[in-house]
Protein backbone atom coordinates (compact mmCIF):
# COMPACT_ATOMS: atom_id res chain seq x y z
CA UNK A 1 0.00 0.00 0.00
CA UNK A 2 1.35 3.39 -0.95
CA UNK A 3 1.64 6.34 1.39
CA UNK A 4 -1.09 8.07 -0.58
CA UNK A 5 -3.41 5.08 -0.22
CA UNK A 6 -2.80 4.86 3.52
CA UNK A 7 -3.54 8.59 3.88
CA UNK A 8 -6.90 8.48 2.11
CA UNK A 9 -8.85 6.41 4.69
CA UNK A 10 -7.57 8.66 7.48
CA UNK A 11 -8.58 11.73 5.54
CA UNK A 12 -11.98 10.23 4.78
CA UNK A 13 -12.60 9.35 8.42
CA UNK A 14 -11.84 12.93 9.52
CA UNK A 15 -14.13 14.32 6.83
CA UNK A 16 -17.03 12.04 7.71
CA UNK A 17 -16.82 12.71 11.46
CA UNK A 18 -16.64 16.50 11.13
CA UNK A 19 -20.41 16.98 10.53
CA UNK A 20 -21.14 14.90 13.66
CA UNK A 21 -18.78 17.00 15.75
CA UNK A 22 -20.23 20.24 14.40
CA UNK A 23 -23.75 19.00 15.10
CA UNK A 24 -22.80 18.16 18.68
CA UNK A 25 -21.15 21.54 19.20
CA UNK A 26 -24.17 23.35 17.71
CA UNK A 27 -26.57 21.40 19.93
CA UNK A 28 -24.52 22.21 23.03
CA UNK A 29 -24.36 25.90 22.18
CA UNK A 30 -28.10 25.98 21.48
CA UNK A 31 -28.88 24.30 24.83
CA UNK A 32 -26.61 26.71 26.69
CA UNK A 33 -28.16 29.76 25.03
CA UNK A 34 -31.68 28.49 25.67
CA UNK A 35 -30.90 27.90 29.35
CA UNK A 36 -29.40 31.38 29.69
CA UNK A 37 -32.47 33.02 28.16
CA UNK A 38 -34.92 30.98 30.23
CA UNK A 39 -33.08 31.29 33.54
CA UNK A 40 -34.42 34.72 34.55
CA UNK A 41 -37.99 33.46 34.11
CA UNK A 42 -37.59 30.23 36.05
CA UNK A 43 -38.89 29.96 39.62
CA UNK A 44 -35.43 29.05 40.88
CA UNK A 45 -33.74 32.10 39.38
CA UNK A 46 -36.48 34.49 40.51
CA UNK A 47 -36.50 33.07 44.01
CA UNK A 48 -40.26 32.42 43.96
CA UNK A 49 -39.81 29.02 45.54
CA UNK A 50 -38.49 30.80 48.66
CA UNK A 51 -41.27 33.37 49.13
CA UNK A 52 -42.78 31.40 52.02
CA UNK A 53 -46.06 33.33 52.14
CA UNK A 54 -48.66 31.15 53.83
CA UNK A 55 -50.02 29.34 56.85
CA UNK A 56 -48.40 29.50 60.27
CA UNK A 57 -46.67 32.85 59.82
CA UNK A 58 -46.57 35.81 62.19
CA UNK A 59 -45.83 39.22 60.71
CA UNK A 60 -45.52 42.86 61.58
CA UNK A 61 -46.09 45.84 59.33
CA UNK A 62 -44.82 49.31 60.17
CA UNK A 63 -45.03 52.71 58.52
CA UNK A 64 -46.68 56.10 58.52
CA UNK A 65 -50.46 56.20 58.73
CA UNK A 66 -52.74 59.09 57.87
CA UNK A 67 -56.19 59.42 59.45
CA UNK A 68 -58.57 61.38 57.22
CA UNK A 69 -61.97 61.96 58.88
CA UNK A 70 -64.94 62.48 56.63
CA UNK A 71 -66.08 66.05 56.04
CA UNK A 72 -69.05 67.50 57.96
CA UNK A 73 -68.50 65.58 61.18
CA UNK A 74 -71.69 66.75 62.88
CA UNK A 75 -73.33 69.71 64.57
CA UNK A 76 -73.59 70.82 68.17
CA UNK A 77 -77.04 72.37 68.09
CA UNK A 78 -76.88 73.90 71.57
CA UNK A 79 -74.05 76.22 70.52
CA UNK A 80 -75.07 76.43 66.86
CA UNK A 81 -71.74 75.09 65.54
CA UNK A 82 -70.85 72.72 62.71
CA UNK A 83 -67.96 70.42 63.63
CA UNK A 84 -65.02 69.49 61.42
CA UNK A 85 -62.13 67.22 62.46
CA UNK A 86 -58.85 67.68 60.58
CA UNK A 87 -56.44 65.03 59.25
CA UNK A 88 -53.34 63.84 61.12
CA UNK A 89 -50.44 61.43 60.50
CA UNK A 90 -48.41 59.30 62.91
CA UNK A 91 -46.32 56.13 63.16
CA UNK A 92 -48.40 52.95 63.07
CA UNK A 93 -47.76 49.23 63.09
CA UNK A 94 -49.65 45.95 62.94
CA UNK A 95 -49.22 42.44 64.30
CA UNK A 96 -50.76 39.49 62.50
CA UNK A 97 -50.97 35.73 62.16
CA UNK A 98 -52.08 33.51 59.25
CA UNK A 99 -54.10 30.45 60.31
CA UNK A 100 -54.19 29.05 56.78
CA UNK A 101 -52.66 30.11 53.48
CA UNK A 102 -55.64 32.39 52.85
CA UNK A 103 -57.03 33.37 56.29
CA UNK A 104 -55.34 35.59 58.84
CA UNK A 105 -55.97 38.06 61.65
CA UNK A 106 -54.30 41.44 62.22
CA UNK A 107 -54.28 44.10 64.93
CA UNK A 108 -53.61 47.75 64.04
CA UNK A 109 -51.95 49.97 66.64
CA UNK A 110 -50.41 53.45 66.47
CA UNK A 111 -49.14 56.50 68.27
CA UNK A 112 -51.71 59.03 69.39
CA UNK A 113 -53.27 60.92 66.51
CA UNK A 114 -53.91 64.58 67.36
CA UNK A 115 -56.71 66.27 65.42
CA UNK A 116 -57.61 69.93 65.29
CA UNK A 117 -61.30 70.60 65.81
CA UNK A 118 -62.99 73.42 63.90
CA UNK A 119 -66.35 74.97 64.78
CA UNK A 120 -68.08 76.82 61.94
CA UNK A 121 -64.81 76.69 59.97
CA UNK A 122 -62.61 78.19 62.69
CA UNK A 123 -60.07 76.21 64.71
CA UNK A 124 -61.49 75.85 68.20
CA UNK A 125 -59.55 73.04 69.88
CA UNK A 126 -57.99 69.62 69.50
CA UNK A 127 -58.36 66.00 70.55
CA UNK A 128 -56.11 62.93 70.69
CA UNK A 129 -57.26 59.45 69.84
CA UNK A 130 -56.00 55.87 69.56
CA UNK A 131 -57.85 53.56 67.13
CA UNK A 132 -56.80 49.90 67.74
CA UNK A 133 -58.50 47.80 65.09
CA UNK A 134 -58.80 44.01 64.74
CA UNK A 135 -59.61 42.50 61.36
CA UNK A 136 -60.08 38.99 59.96
CA UNK A 137 -58.33 38.88 56.57
CA UNK A 138 -58.61 36.93 53.33
CA UNK A 139 -55.54 36.45 51.07
CA UNK A 140 -56.68 35.11 47.67
CA UNK A 141 -53.10 34.32 46.53
CA UNK A 142 -51.77 33.14 49.88
CA UNK A 143 -49.59 30.03 49.60
CA UNK A 144 -48.85 30.67 45.92
CA UNK A 145 -45.55 31.80 44.44
CA UNK A 146 -46.68 35.34 43.73
CA UNK A 147 -44.81 38.51 44.58
CA UNK A 148 -48.11 40.45 44.64
CA UNK A 149 -50.23 39.42 47.64
CA UNK A 150 -53.49 41.40 47.98
CA UNK A 151 -55.85 41.02 50.92
CA UNK A 152 -59.14 42.30 52.30
CA UNK A 153 -60.41 42.32 55.85
CA UNK A 154 -63.35 43.11 58.12
CA UNK A 155 -63.56 43.50 61.86
CA UNK A 156 -64.03 45.87 64.77
CA UNK A 157 -62.51 49.18 65.87
CA UNK A 158 -62.22 50.64 69.36
CA UNK A 159 -61.30 54.32 69.61
CA UNK A 160 -60.11 55.97 72.81
CA UNK A 161 -60.25 59.79 73.01
CA UNK A 162 -58.05 61.86 75.32
CA UNK A 163 -56.80 65.43 75.88
CA UNK A 164 -59.97 66.99 74.53
CA UNK A 165 -59.58 70.76 74.74
CA UNK A 166 -61.27 73.89 73.42
CA UNK A 167 -59.15 76.99 72.98
CA UNK A 168 -61.53 79.18 74.98
CA UNK A 169 -61.25 76.92 78.02
CA UNK A 170 -64.68 75.33 77.67
CA UNK A 171 -64.65 71.73 78.89
CA UNK A 172 -64.99 69.16 76.12
CA UNK A 173 -65.50 65.43 76.56
CA UNK A 174 -65.74 62.76 73.85
CA UNK A 175 -66.88 59.24 74.70
CA UNK A 176 -64.90 56.24 73.49
CA UNK A 177 -66.31 54.49 70.45
CA UNK A 178 -66.86 50.94 69.16
CA UNK A 179 -67.57 50.43 65.47
CA UNK A 180 -67.13 48.30 62.38
CA UNK A 181 -63.95 48.29 60.31
CA UNK A 182 -63.09 47.29 56.74
CA UNK A 183 -59.63 46.89 55.23
CA UNK A 184 -57.83 46.45 51.91
CA UNK A 185 -54.11 46.12 51.28
CA UNK A 186 -51.30 44.50 49.34
CA UNK A 187 -47.85 43.14 50.11
CA UNK A 188 -45.21 43.48 47.38
CA UNK A 189 -43.03 40.55 48.37
CA UNK A 190 -39.25 41.02 48.26
CA UNK A 191 -38.07 37.69 49.74
CA UNK A 192 -39.08 35.08 52.32
CA UNK A 193 -39.13 37.69 55.13
CA UNK A 194 -39.53 41.20 53.71
CA UNK A 195 -42.22 42.98 51.71
CA UNK A 196 -43.34 46.51 50.92
CA UNK A 197 -46.88 47.21 52.07
CA UNK A 198 -49.71 49.64 51.44
CA UNK A 199 -53.07 49.37 53.19
CA UNK A 200 -56.26 51.30 53.91
CA UNK A 201 -58.97 50.96 56.55
CA UNK A 202 -62.45 52.42 56.88
CA UNK A 203 -63.38 52.93 60.54
CA UNK A 204 -66.87 53.70 61.83
CA UNK A 205 -66.16 56.13 64.71
CA UNK A 206 -69.08 57.92 66.35
CA UNK A 207 -68.62 59.73 69.66
CA UNK A 208 -71.07 61.31 72.06
CA UNK A 209 -69.77 64.80 72.88
CA UNK A 210 -70.31 66.75 76.08
CA UNK A 211 -69.56 70.48 76.12
CA UNK A 212 -69.41 72.43 79.39
CA UNK A 213 -70.81 69.43 81.23
CA UNK A 214 -74.32 69.66 79.85
CA UNK A 215 -74.44 69.85 76.06
CA UNK A 216 -74.65 66.45 74.36
CA UNK A 217 -74.43 65.74 70.66
CA UNK A 218 -72.90 63.09 68.42
CA UNK A 219 -69.79 63.59 66.28
CA UNK A 220 -69.27 61.20 63.37
CA UNK A 221 -65.59 60.93 62.41
CA UNK A 222 -65.67 57.80 60.19
CA UNK A 223 -62.12 58.18 58.83
CA UNK A 224 -60.19 56.53 56.05
CA UNK A 225 -56.81 55.40 57.40
CA UNK A 226 -54.04 54.89 54.84
CA UNK A 227 -50.62 53.43 55.64
CA UNK A 228 -47.45 52.78 53.64
CA UNK A 229 -44.43 50.96 54.99
CA UNK A 230 -42.66 47.63 55.22
CA UNK A 231 -43.64 44.14 56.36
CA UNK A 232 -41.56 41.44 58.04
CA UNK A 233 -42.73 37.80 58.23
CA UNK A 234 -41.31 35.35 60.76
Amino acid sequence: MSAAQSFLPFSFCRSSSRPLRMAAITAALTLTATSAVAAPFSSTASGLENLDYGAGQFWTRAGVAKVSPKSDNGRIDAIGADVDVDDDSAFAFTLGYRFTDTLGIELLAAQNFEHDISLNGQKAGSVDHLPPTLTLQYYPLGGRDSRIQPYIGAGVNYTHFSDETLDDGTKLEMDDSWGAAAQIGVDLVINEHWAANVAAWYLAIDSDVTVAGSVNDKVEIDPIVTMAGISYRF
